[in-house]
């Protein structure tokens, strides 16, 4: 299988003070890696973390000496980006034919858990977590406009399995305001859900937020 720099690109600004990537390759070589971080890990962390990332998940191997790292202060960037609220977990609590899924957010050590309510099938488990994410959203953030789960779904992007959420709010002039978000899905689709739907919000309110 041909390697996928895009994919690798997007995984690595998932990593733990990464802010934005971008990979340059040339057929299966990775010939530059360009990496925005705040400045909380030291540097050649940063570059381990990348390495082991391409490895662990591409079995590509990263020269060091390609990867630059720029660590920038969140009030460097302008426009008043916060720190990024972390993952914290995805939980259900089913009760007889009914369900309540939680996830919980963690931004400047302070927990915000987002709940939604719903019939206790599986069809209906990821947009669940999508409705309790941005439950949270609303908890972390002030001012967030009023946002709403248009629809989530599980789709192939080659051999990768991937969690695609439209978000929905009101546009100028009354009409409807769609942003799309999506998520490499690693194994738990309900992980894969939060960070779809927290990239989906990241187009729609100031302050950036991922997982």
């Amino acid at each position: 299988m041909a390697f996928n720099h895009r994919e690798l690109e997007e995984s690595i600004t998932h990593l733990d003070s990464v802010d934005a990537a971008r990979v340059v390759s040339e057929g299966p070589r990775v010939t530059e890696v360009h990496v925005i971080a705040a400045p909380g890990k030291p540097a050649k962390q940063v570059v381990r973390d990348v390495q082991s990332l391409a490895m662990a998940r591409f079995g590509a191997s990263v020269d060091r000496r390609v990867i630059s790292v720029v660590q920038i202060s969140p009030t460097e960037f302008g426009g008043g980006m916060a720190s990024r609220p972390a993952l914290v977990g995805v939980r259900e609590d089913p009760n007889g034919t009914r369900t309540t899924l939680k996830v919980t957010l963690r931004l400047d050590d302070e927990d915000r858990t987002g709940t939604a309510i719903g019939p206790a099938v599986a069809s209906t488990r990821l947009r669940l977590i999508g409705e309790a994410t941005i439950d949270a959203v609303e908890q972390t953030f002030d001012g967030v406009p009023p946002i709403a789960l248009d629809s989530v779904a599980v789709t192939n992007v080659g051999s990768r399995r991937v969690i695609v959420a439209i978000a929905v709010s009101a546009g100028d002039g009354g009409g409807e305001h769609l942003t799309v978000g999506s998520a490499l899905s690693t194994g738990d689709d309900g992980e894969a859900t939060v960070r779809a739907v927290l990239d989906a919000l990241n187009r729609r309110i100031e302050r950036r937020i991922d997982a």
